[in-house]
């Protein structure tokens, strides 16, 4: 499997072949030789956790494409060590010692208690709060004076939190709290009053802060205050242009400190003295911020309660808050590192502390291989597909588009990606009350006989993989159920699971995709079939009859006779052999990083080395190629190909492009066609394409979601796009990519009926529902 080394800085990266076998010592010595770097300066972490060297990579749970990540320790300063042993007296005495972090001996700020000339202790004021700079109501409960600051402390304490612990503020903080409405009459431009706003969303409501008018705009139904909101403190003021008040809220006069606090309630100029609560916005829509009221969403968890707010601690993974006395067991003191409640909490025997080891591992395996074993993990037996097969359905049968007759792959793992033949391990893919799709023949059953246009198939099953075996002798009889039964209905003729069947006409049966692998070699009578590296695709196979019969071993399989039914030519053949040189057809690799380093690359790397130092001691030239480029034959296109890419007049510059690769082969110019013919929003090829003005090709689909998105631009080139293109669908392109690409939009086809179904009985069930007066 692959992995990825990253350096916690992020700017160094690798990639890694390895097994999952491997030691982490061992790993440590590979990623040393890499990067460069010491063995004793390395440390490795994953997901958390330092690698230790006494374990395997397997016991860390690390999977294909992870990331794992390299700290390398840096070297010492020796110059830092020599400046701290030669600390001499001298030192002291010129005042360069060392200071000792103890705490500061400075003198705390004295406060004693005091009077103000315009505020007693217990008067009601509104005090600003540093985190939104709005205006909240509270209550004066002392007065210091500070001997060093030359000012006076308040001390106030929330109104609308009791349990809160009062705080300290300077008198540039404060003022005689707002009691007075004002009415439309009273107001004049230029006046700075107090309003309700919300930042955020003005329809709602919000906090109290200063407005300036600017404008008083009546209409028949309300009158609106037009102007500035002012947020924060004198010192640090934001200002809000453009704001708009309603004047059916309550507007309050903003008051000014006088000698005498009671002097503002025996004024008659003010239409209304309000002494209740004003109205801020809600922070809990359970219990509407009542105090009275229990509540699990505000207050603790446990109790419901909301009183001792101080003792209160969040959880930093829900937000929950939890009385520290009403945990089991409690805590005596609010903790000051991060707390998690308990149903977040991971237990303690699931987390590896630094400094501890991983617990043994159960799994026992030799730390050497033996001559001849196989280490099973490395390789990609043990990865997992990167990609999926969109282009047709998973049940597809037959061909899959743009896949020749001769095509090889690397691993087993490419033709599941490229949608050939999806399982991994399984020999058929198929569905039991459907049929099978497609069938590998490696020789994995002794009963197989291949004779290359016709072969007989051992089904699977009647063996015991128990102990995760990948294979093993026939043990048992098989029967005609699973699998099996999913390649027994590709039979054109009627089922059965007793004596099996022969078709009436093999040909009409359903096709079968057959994919040969290289293992096939070590049989003598299928070797001139096999392909000589990784899997091939030898084109469309129909069954001719199934029926049972005693194997080798002597227990019951299920046999079955299949038959090659492609108009291409058999990739064995020399007329095949001839078709793939030229369609230019090649092993196709695995896409790997450019930055992997696999054990194959390293010796291929010393093989060039070699051959190159051969080259310059014999006096060639290096720049000779070691191997001629297979001649590629130029792909000539069909008439009616033809006849359609010249009807598609709005894709004239793109068809252009495209053909001007035939004379690379047909695999050259059919990339490129699926290149440049790729939806931009789904990444795939287009179906029941558009073009737009700017010439770009979306499908109708995503165009269609784009628009219930209020984005009407193209999202190429973000030009607009108008809803009547819905409906202008590019027949000629969709005709030429059908013709390309039989079946390729199948599998959106199917989504979309089943979406438009689902659609369609919910708009029933609704007007089932209307019509019965449930609604």
């Amino acid at each position: 499997m692959f992995i990825i080394i990253r350096t916690i800085d992020g700017k160094l990266e690798k990639t890694l072949e390895i097994s999952k076998t491997i030691s982490i010592s061992d790993l440590k010595v590979r990623i040393a030789a890499v990067f460069s770097v010491k063995l004793s300066h390395i440390h490795l972490f994953y997901r958390g956790k330092q690698l230790e060297d006494c374990y395997r990579v397997y016991d860390y749970h690390l999977n294909h494409h992870e990331v794992v990540q390299l700290l390398i320790k840096p070297k010492s300063s020796t110059v830092e060590n020599k400046c701290l042993t030669n600390f001499t007296q001298n030192d002291k005495i010129n005042g360069l010692a060392l200071v000792s972090p103890k705490e500061d001996s400075t003198t705390i700020d004295k406060q004693s208690e005091s009077t103000s000339r315009y505020y007693r202790t217990g008067d009601p004021i509104d005090c600003i709060n540093e985190e939104n700079g709005a205006w909240y109501e509270a209550i004066i409960q002392n007065i210091y004076n500070d001997v060093n600051k030359q000012c006076l402390i308040y001390r106030v304490q929330w109104t609308f939190l009791v349990d809160t612990e009062p705080f300290d503020v300077t008198e540039n903080m404060i003022r005689p709290r707002a009691r007075h409405c004002l009415s439309i009459d009273q107001i004049k431009i230029n006046d700075k009053v107090m309003v309700n706003y919300n930042i955020d969303e003005p329809n709602k409501i919000g906090y109290w802060y200063d407005f300036t008018v600017k404008n008083i705009k009546k209409n028949n139904q309300s009158i609106n205050l037009a102007g500035v909101l002012h947020t924060g403190s004198d010192g640090a003021e934001l200002k809000i242009e453009n704001c708009k008040v309603n004047s059916r809220s309550k507007i309050y006069k903003i008051e000014k400190p006088a000698l005498h606090y009671s002097d503002f309630e025996n004024n008659s100029n003010f239409n209304e003295v309000d002494d209740k609560p004003r109205t801020i916005v809600i922070t809990c829509n359970v219990c509407e911020d009542d105090k009275n009221v229990k509540c699990k969403e505000c207050g603790c968890f446990v109790c419901s309660g909301k009183e001792k707010s101080h003792e209160i601690i969040l959880c930093d993974e829900c937000d929950k808050a939890y009385h520290i006395s009403c945990l089991n067991p409690p805590l005596e003191q609010v903790p000051e590192d991060d707390w998690y409640c308990p149903e977040c909490k991971i237990h303690d025997d699931l987390v590896i502390k630094a400094g501890e080891k991983l617990r043994p591992s159960k799994r026992k395996i030799k730390p050497d291989l033996k001559k001849g074993q196989k280490d099973w993990g490395r390789g990609m037996g043990c990865m997992s597909r990167v990609k999926d097969c969109t282009i047709v359905p998973t049940n597809h049968k037959g061909p899959i588009p743009g896949t020749e007759v001769g095509m090889s792959w690397r691993y087993r793992l490419q033709v599941s990606e490229a949608g050939v033949h999806r399982p991994h391990v399984a020999g058929i893919h198929g569905r039991e009350n459907e049929c099978a799709y497609s069938l590998v023949l490696s020789g994995g059953y002794e009963d197989d006989v291949d004779n290359g246009d016709e072969f007989l198939y051992t089904g699977s099953g009647g063996r015991d993989l128990s102990g995760n075996k990948r294979t093993a002798a026939q043990s048992s009889d098989q029967k005609l159920t699973k699998m099996n039964k999913a390649l027994a209905l590709n039979c054109n003729a009627q089922f059965n699971n007793v004596e099996g069947a022969t078709a009436i006409n093999w040909q009409e049966g359903i096709p079968v995709r057959v994919i040969r692998s290289a293992k096939l070699k070590k049989y003598h009578q299928a070797k001139i079939y096999a392909p000589e590296e990784g899997f091939r695709y030898d084109g469309i196979y129909k069954v001719v009859k199934y029926f049972p019969e005693k194997g080798k071993r002597g227990f019951l399989v299920w046999r079955y006779l299949l038959r090659r039914d492609d108009p291409n030519p058999s990739p064995w053949t020399s007329e095949g052999k001839k078709r793939i040189k030229n369609l230019g057809l090649r092993m196709i690799e695995y896409d790997l990083p450019s930055n992997v380093l696999t054990v194959k690359n390293m010796e291929i790397n010393d093989q060039k080395k070699n051959l190159k130092r051969k080259r310059d001691k014999l006096g060639k030239d290096k720049n000779e190629s070691c191997s001629k480029k297979p001649k590629v034959i130029h792909y000539e296109l069909e008439e009616n190909i033809v006849k359609l890419i010249d009807s598609d007049k709005l894709n004239k510059k793109v068809w252009k492009d495209c053909c001007s690769l035939l004379s690379e082969g047909k695999m050259r110019f059919i990339n490129n066609v699926i290149d440049r013919f790729t939806c931009v929003c789904c990444q795939e090829i287009v179906w029941k394409p558009i073009t737009t003005k700017c010439l770009h090709n979306i499908c109708q689909n995503c165009i269609c979601r784009s628009f219930k998105a209020d984005v009407f631009t193209c999202p190429v080139c973000r030009h607009s796009i108008k809803k009547t293109r819905l409906e202008k669908i590019n027949e000629q392109l969709a005709v030429t990519l059908e013709n390309l690409f039989p079946g390729y939009g199948s599998e959106r086809m199917t989504s979309f009926l089943a979406k438009s179904a689902i659609n369609t009985l919910g708009h029933i069930n609704v007007i089932s529902s209307c019509s019965s007066g449930s609604i």
